[in-house]
């Protein structure tokens, strides 16, 4: 079966809106996508085999995935790829790439789940 066209370049960054949204929305389960976070955000979060730690861990995705705040400096080709919040007093950035399904190079169609996997990070804004 022939691959779909791809979009045209005006759909694009909603298309990418759409499934970084999705990704997010579904941080614990991300299927084929990768939810990944510096040792320092690591630290923050503690022991996460405590009660605590585990808590500070949900708070964390929770913050990523209902951050909501796009605008045209944090978001200039509005593709919801990129997010800035404050969490136990710190200021974290996530960042969304995308990669070919090995994960060896860039993804040859970001708007096609199917040849890409999105890796969400989330960094301290000071270790940027």
């Amino acid at each position: 079966m022939p691959s779909p066209p791809p979009p045209s370049s005006d759909a694009v960054p909603a298309r990418l809106a759409r499934l970084n949204d999705a990704m997010r929305h579904m941080i614990t389960r991300p299927g084929h996508n990768r939810v990944v976070m510096t040792d320092a955000v690591a630290q923050l979060l503690g022991d996460r085999s405590t009660p605590a730690g585990v808590d500070r861990l949900r708070r964390l995705f929770e913050a990523v995935r209902d951050f909501d705040r796009f605008t045209a400096d944090n978001d200039p080709y509005g593709e919801h790829d990129f997010g800035r919040f404050e969490l136990f007093g710190e200021a974290l950035y996530w960042k969304i790439d995308y990669y070919d399904r090995a994960c060896g190079g860039a993804s040859p169609d970001a708007t096609n789940p199917d040849v890409t996997c999105r890796i969400l990070t989330i960094m301290r804004v000071r270790d940027y």
